[in-house]
Order: C-alpha cells, then sequence, then structure tokens
C-alpha cells in the first residue's frame, strides 16, 4: 500500500492545528505580554511551516514517482512527462498551486522571524499573527476544499496519469509561475509589517525603512514573472506577441502597478514623513490585489489562454479579500489621526511632487486594468450578457498613461526637493529636451510619422539624456573632487549611492522596454500553404521550405519544417518550426493534443518567427506563417538592465533600525 498520500494529508493537518494554535498562543501574549508565550507562538509558527514543506516534498516525491492513485498526480502528470516538468506540474493545477502558495509563505515567514529575532519586539508579534493568519486560511482551503493528497476517485489501478499540458512543456514555465508566486506572495510580508504597524500604533518610519529590502525584492522577482509570462506567450502561443491584456496576464501586472507606486512613495516617507496614510493604502491595495489575482487566476471566472484549471473556490477567495478590506480599512481609520503628517508640499515643482504625480499615474493605470478585466463579469451579472472587453480599450488609455509615466522618468530625477528654482529648471532640462526634440526630428526625417512611435521615441531621448545628465554631473564631481578617472568615479559614485543609481539604471531598463513597444507598430507579416521547394517573400526576405521530416520522441511526435530565409542573394539563417502531437500513442483521439513550436531568428533590429500552423499529410502541404517582428529584442534587453538596476538598488548599505 503506498502510504505517501496517507503521510501527505497528516502533514497537512497537523500544520493546521499548529498554525491555530500559533494564532492562540501570540493573541495571549498580546493580552497578557509574558515572553514565553511569544516564543512558543513564534515556534509553533516555525513548525507549522516546516511541516507544510515537508507536505510539498511529499507531493513533489509522488509526482516525480508517478503515484497515479493520487488524483492530482494523475491529471498532471504521465509517465512521458520529462522530469523536468514532473516538478513543474505542482503548479500546474489546483491544489498543487495552492500548497505552492503555502510552501513559500511559510519560506518568507521562516526568513522574517529569525531576521527579527532579536529586534522590533513591538511589532512581530503582530507580523508573525498576520503571516500565519495568511497561511491558515490557505491550510484550511488544502485540508479541506482542494487536497493535493485526495486519491483517485475509481475502483481500478491507474497505470498512467493525463500527462501535463502542452503549452505548459516549455522551459518557461518552469520558471515563470515560481517567480509570479514568490512576487505575489512576497507582498505579505510588507502587508503584515503595516498591520502590525497599525495594531501596535507603532507608526512611525520604522515598519518602511524594514521593508524596503522585501519589497524591492518582491517588486522584482514580480516584474520578472511577469516580463517571463510575456517571454512565454511570445515563444510559445505563436501569435507574434508578449501582451494580450489576457485577464491572467493582467491579474500579474496589478499588484505590480500599485508595488511599483508603493515602491516609489516609501521614499517620500523615509525621506519627508511624508504620504504615510497612502503607503498604508498602497500596500494594503496591493497585497489584496494578490489575493485576487490567485483567485482570477484559479477559479476560472474569466476565460484565458492562461488559466488552467477552474475551481469553485471564488466565494471563499472573495470572503477572505473582503475579510483583508474590512480589516485593513477598520485599522485605518482608527489609526488615521495618528498617520495624518504635518510636513506639507511646498511647490508643485518638486521631486516631491514629481513622486505624487508618478503615483496617481500608476494607480490610475491599474484601476484601468482592474475595470477592464472585471468589466465582462460585471456585464454578465448585470445584464445576463459577458461583453468582453478588448485591446483597443486598454491601448487607448494605457498608452497615454504609460506615455506620462515614461516622461516622468525623466522629468523626477530633474526637480529639486522643495521646490525647483527657475535658473534649475533651465540648467537641467535644457540638455535633455534638446536630445528628446532631435530624436524627435531623426525619426520623423526616417519616415517615422505616427503619433505615439514620435513621441515614445522622443520621451525615450529625453529620459536618457536626463539619466545621462545625472551620471555625468556625478563623474564629473568626482573626478574633479578625487582625481578618479572616469572608470574609478563611476563605480564609487554607484556604490555610495547605489539606491539612487540603481534607480536610475531600472528607469533606463523601462526606457528600452518602450523602444522596444514601438517597433510593434511596424511589423509585417503573412500566412502561406507551402510545399517542399516553395518560395515566398515577406519585407526584405525570400523564405523557402527546403525540407519536411517527421521523428518521434518519448512524449510527442513532431513534423520538422526546414526554412531557409534569405536577403538577396545572401542566406541569413535556417528556421526548424514544428508540428508536434503529444500522447499521440493514446488509442482515443480525442485525447490527442495538436501542438506548433516556433522557431524564432532574433537580432537588435528584428526577429524573423515562424509557426508551423498545420499540415495536410495527404497533399504534403503544410501552413506556415511568418512574422517579422520590430525590435522585440529591446524588450528583452530593458527587462535584463531593470534586474540589474533592482539589484544595484538592494545592496544598498544597511542602515542600523532602531528597534
Amino acid at each position: 500500500m503506498n502510504t505517501m498520500p496517507l503521510y501527505g494529508a497528516t502533514l497537512l493537518n497537523l500544520s493546521l492545528g499548529l498554525a491555530v494554535l500559533s494564532l492562540l498562543i501570540l493573541t495571549l501574549y498580546v493580552k497578557r505580554g509574558d515572553y514565553r508565550l511569544f516564543l512558543t507562538g513564534q515556534r509553533a509558527a516555525l513548525g507549522a511551516s516546516f511541516l507544510i514543506l515537508l507536505a510539498t516534498t511529499t507531493l513533489l516525491a509522488s509526482l516525480v514517482r508517478g503515484n497515479f492513485d493520487v488524483d492530482f498526480v494523475a491529471r498532471y502528470t504521465s509517465s512521458a512527462t520529462p522530469l523536468t516538468f514532473k516538478f513543474a506540474a505542482l503548479w500546474a493545477g489546483q491544489s498543487g498551486s495552492l500548497l505552492f502558495w503555502l510552501l513559500i509563505l511559510s519560506l518568507y515567514a521562516t526568513i522574517v522571524i529569525f531576521q527579527n529575532r532579536n529586534r522590533h519586539r513591538v511589532l512581530m508579534p503582530y507580523v508573525i499573527i498576520t503571516l500565519v493568519t495568511i497561511q491558515l486560511f490557505f491550510l484550511l482551503l488544502v485540508n479541506f476544499v482542494s487536497n493535493p493528497f485526495a486519491p483517485v476517485e475509481v475502483d481500478f489501478a491507474i497505470q498512467d496519469g493525463l500527462g501535463l499540458n502542452p503549452l505548459l512543456q516549455n522551459w518557461v514555465m518552469a520558471i515563470h509561475p515560481p517567480m509570479l508566486y514568490l512576487g505575489y506572495v512576497g507582498f505579505s510580508v510588507p502587508f503584515a509589517f503595516a498591520i502590525a504597524s497599525l495594531l501596535s500604533g507603532k507608526l512611525d518610519a520604522l515598519w518602511v525603512r524594514t521593508i524596503r529590502r522585501w519589497t524591492l525584492f518582491t517588486w522584482l522577482v514580480l516584474g520578472c514573472g511577469v516580463l517571463l509570462g510575456g517571454y512565454w506567450a511570445y515563444n510559445e502561443l505563436g501569435w507574434g506577441g508578449y501582451w494580450a491584456w489576457d485577464p491572467v496576464e493582467n491579474a500579474s501586472l496589478m499588484p505590480w502597478l500599485t508595488g511599483t507606486a508603493f515602491v516609489h512613495s516609501i521614499i517620500i516617507q523615509e525621506k519627508k514623513n511624508m504620504l504615510r496614510v497612502w503607503n498604508m493604502i498602497l500596500i494594503i491595495a496591493t497585497f489584496v490585489l494578490t489575493i485576487f489575482g490567485t483567485f482570477l487566476t484559479r477559479s476560472g471566472v474569466v476565460s484565458s489562454v492562461h488559466s488552467f484549471t477552474q475551481s469553485s473556490l471564488g466565494p471563499m477567495f472573495l470572503g477572505f479579500v473582503l475579510l483583508i478590506v474590512s480589516v485593513s480599512v477598520f485599522l485605518l481609520v482608527k489609526r488615521l489621526q495618528d498617520l495624518r503628517s504635518e510636513t506639507r508640499m511646498k511647490s508643485f515643482l518638486s521631486r516631491e511632487s514629481g513622486f505624487l504625480f508618478n503615483n496617481v499615474i500608476f494607480v490610475s493605470l491599474c484601476f484601468v486594468v482592474i475595470w477592464g478585466t472585471l468589466f465582462p463579469i460585471v456585464s454578465e451579472a448585470v445584464r445576463g450578457t459577458q461583453i468582453s472587453v478588448g485591446i483597443p480599450f486598454f491601448n487607448q488609455i494605457a498608452v497615454p498613461l504609460g506615455l506620462l509615466l515614461l516622461l516622468l522618468a525623466g522629468v523626477g530625477p530633474l526637480l529639486a526637493w522643495r521646490k525647483t528654482s527657475r535658473e534649475s529648471l533651465i540648467r537641467n532640462f535644457s540638455v535633455p529636451v534638446l536630445i528628446g526634440l532631435t530624436a524627435f526630428l531623426v525619426s520623423t526625417f526616417f519616415g517615422i510619422r505616427s503619433f505615439y512611435p514620435s513621441v515614445t521615441i522622443a520621451f525615450s531621448f529625453f529620459v536618457l539624456g536626463a539619466i545621462g545628465l545625472e551620471f555625468y554631473r556625478g563623474i564629473r564631481v568626482r573626478m574633479k573632487k578625487f582625481r578618479e578617472n572616469i572608470f574609478q568615479a563611476l563605480m564609487k559614485m554607484v556604490s555610495k549611492n547605489r539606491s539612487r543609481y540603481g534607480g536610475y539604471i531600472v528607469h533606463t531598463g523601462i526606457v528600452l522596454m518602450f523602444i522596444g513597444f514601438v517597433g510593434k507598430a511596424f511589423d509585417a507579416e503573412q500566412d502561406w500553404t507551402m510545399r517542399v521547394g516553395d518560395e515566398v517573400r515577406l519585407a526584405d526576405y525570400t523564405i523557402s521550405l527546403s525540407n519536411l521530416r517527421e521523428e518521434e520522441r518519448p512524449n510527442h511526435y513532431a513534423w520538422i519544417a526546414s526554412l531557409v530565409v534569405t536577403k538577396g542573394e545572401r542566406e541569413i539563417t535556417r528556421l526548424y518550426p514544428e508540428k508536434r502531437i503529444y500522447f499521440h500513442r493514446n488509442p482515443d483521439p480525442n485525447r490527442r493534443q495538436p501542438h506548433s513550436e516556433l522557431d524564432i531568428y532574433s537580432t537588435l533590429k528584428e526577429d524573423i518567427y515562424a509557426v508551423f500552423g498545420g499540415i495536410d499529410t495527404g497533399e504534403n502541404l503544410v501552413s506556415m506563417k511568418i512574422m517579422v517582428n520590430r525590435l522585440v529584442r529591446w524588450v528583452w534587453i530593458g527587462g535584463y538592465l531593470l534586474l540589474l538596476g533592482t539589484i544595484i538598488a538592494l545592496w544598498s548599505p544597511r542602515k542600523k533600525l532602531k528597534s
């Protein structure tokens, strides 16, 4: 008898018991103040987290070993599933992804407890209570609603599983969901410190300084998760784009937008003791959006190419969201007077106002995304028919708001704290404005006359000019003052103020991504039906189908096309798109899943993107879609810079915190 399912379920039961115990003991500590109670409650919380780790390990072992008497294992793996994707199956289904959520939360909670074991004694009991309460919600789900160790409900032995969805059998899917979850769950920690601050009445900037690194890390991994999602869509779905305003994509973007606003606004609280209420609202909203995003992804209330599971968990998640909002609003209202800052904004032309505008635009953009995502659900609830909101709605509002954010990325660093004088405005803005105008004129000369691409190019070069000016001035001062060479001055300058210059590198990455977005306006594509030997033309390229071969692999059957791409007389590359049939040995034809595996030749200027649409084996005809996608690589390069800049900012010298 296979005892692993029973073992895993028992671990989850025990973890639930320890979480409840921890919550009760810590609540008692808050009432009585006996430190022994705090230590006991803390250890119970650590014990609950450890048991969740063991339960997750047990499920992973079942997935790898193919224990098909467990329903989750039978649904999401098969004996032919490659080992990497057996691990990835953990987050492919409902109950496994809930357990994975719990695992990350438990790891984070353990790190927070150990990091703060000798400090923040006022905040930590409330922090642990908040984290354990979140843990408790997910433990209730995996114990009583969606148990990952539930047995298969048939009266015969299962010989093989159904296997993983072919769309998920991509290396990006092995890391994209974990990155998103690390980001989603990571916001639990700043949220817990915010709630602890409200509950304890310790409302100074300590909680903000404590969670600054957590927030940056969480924001970074969530951003990487969003980018990897775009990379997966571009490389796997075959439509040639990386963002489609899909509801599940939007679910990951919403907390990132409010999280970005929070990353900016806590700087104001740290430096000027302003926006204290606003920061509380932002982190509460961000955490609520992470839970709401999990609900959208996993509940199936919205139709999406990214949604691989459906369930009846929706009302429970909504109930949890309402509970979080109710408790948070109650605490916020209770502490409102104490949170109000006596410091006021001095001038419209100040860095503080730049941060504030930035915040307003990020939150407005988030509201647009929420409204566009939920509108089909609202329309179905009110009118009985689901009216979907298409890409044009999002683009119509998000593009101008995005351009304003791009502009502010350059304006903000040029403004002074408190008030910017007229002389300072002229001195700081002249060069970047001149660079932006020159870029606009040059792009117009080369035939770019559409409004949004022209404005994006002008704003992008304005921001690059502004950031370049900041680097130039800093380097020049150090070279003059310390007699350093340019390289030494650059390295010392960045290392002395990593937060500031890391932020500038992040902004540079964002600019490069916008330049990549501009390329979308100049893409070209065409569909053909071809035989071996046929030639077609697209943009400046000639593409010929030189060969078509077949190959049987462990988990699929593939037809592989060989496309020769030439420009004039010169061969540029060869592409090998495939048409695959997964589960091809399954006797039930309805279980066989066709899948197109595309191939891409990528350069800084453009990508040549080939999709094998289908094959008529009788006539030896293949359907092929070829696209020439401009500047896409700059989106990924911008993402790398965003990663680099955030890592530099994260390495800021640690400031001693007062407990």
